[in-house]
């Protein structure tokens, strides 16, 4: 207040002081217990989010309540946000629609690739993720790979693993997955002239070939074993996948396997109608 500035700076009496701004001694001794008040509480805020840092003003009034707190609500969240503790919540990452594709079996391999990436636990409770890479033309298995991580940069160098040995593909379907969405991926595709088809979100049977895969290999490795580490993922996994494109039978193939069937193919110069195989 301007009296006690006055009183304190001209070493005025406090009579003085008072005559000089018109204010009664009452104001100037009156201290407002509206600071005080306001301490006790934001102490009492500080210390929830201390114990409790993921709890918004929806969890702390309702533990005021619980405590029997006589404060008001609009009081408490007016000191709350003063106090810094709203919670940042992350905006929802807006995914385009795009179009939907019919997906159809190609008459050639390296026309299409399918990838996607699964998620499994070893016996620890380590959790570990798989990139498999499907060709929709024979449905054959390209790879599956196990790592504790799975970022751009990892996937890039599983399918450029791939491409040494078969060469690039036209075009890959992915879905929206972050490491698909990375432009260290995008710009791979565009060096290496693969065109990068993206489902729409939540429309997973637009990339079904790799999704019915993803099914067989959770049934037939994932949930059939208890892996003590990723090197037993990998052996197992190899093994199998020898079994699925060599063995295996598909319907959708004409009963052959993804090998024998590109082999009937090859036979077949000529003939893309596959259900005369």
């Amino acid at each position: 207040m301007l009296a006690e500035e006055a009183h304190r700076i001209y070493d005025l009496s406090t009579i003085r002081s008072c005559d000089l701004f018109s204010i009664r001694k009452t104001a100037y001794y009156y201290e407002s217990k509206k600071d005080v008040k306001d301490a006790e509480i934001s102490a009492y805020l500080l210390r929830l989010a201390d114990e409790h840092n993921r709890w918004g003003f929806d969890k702390m009034i309702l533990k005021v309540k619980a405590d029997e707190k006589p404060w008001n609500h609009k009081r408490v969240y007016r000191l709350y946000c003063e106090n810094g503790l709203n919670l940042r919540i992350k905006a929802r990452k807006r995914i385009p629609k795009g179009e939907a594709k019919a997906l159809v079996q190609p008459i050639a391999s390296n026309v299409c690739w399918s990838a996607d990436c699964m998620s499994d636990a070893l016996e620890c409770g380590r959790k570990f993720r798989t990139f498999n890479i499907l060709d929709d033309y024979n449905r054959e298995c390209l790879l599956v790979e196990p790592r504790y991580s799975m970022p751009a940069k990892q996937v890039i160098e599983l399918l450029e693993q791939v491409a040494i040995e078969r060469g690039y593909p036209e075009m890959i379907r992915v879905d929206h997955g972050a490491e698909f969405e990375s432009g260290v991926f995008k710009n791979w595709a565009k060096e290496n002239q693969v065109l990068i088809q993206f489902i729409q979100p939540g429309k997973l049977a637009q990339n079904g070939f790799i999704e019915r895969f993803n099914r067989t290999y959770r049934e037939d490795v994932l949930d059939m074993n208890w892996f003590r580490d990723i090197a037993e993922v990998r052996q197992i996994t190899k093994a199998w996948i020898n079994t699925y494109n060599e063995e295996r039978p598909h319907e959708s193939l004409a009963g052959l396997s993804p090998v024998h069937f590109a082999q009937r193919c090859k036979q077949l110069t000529g003939k893309t109608d596959f259900s005369t195989l």
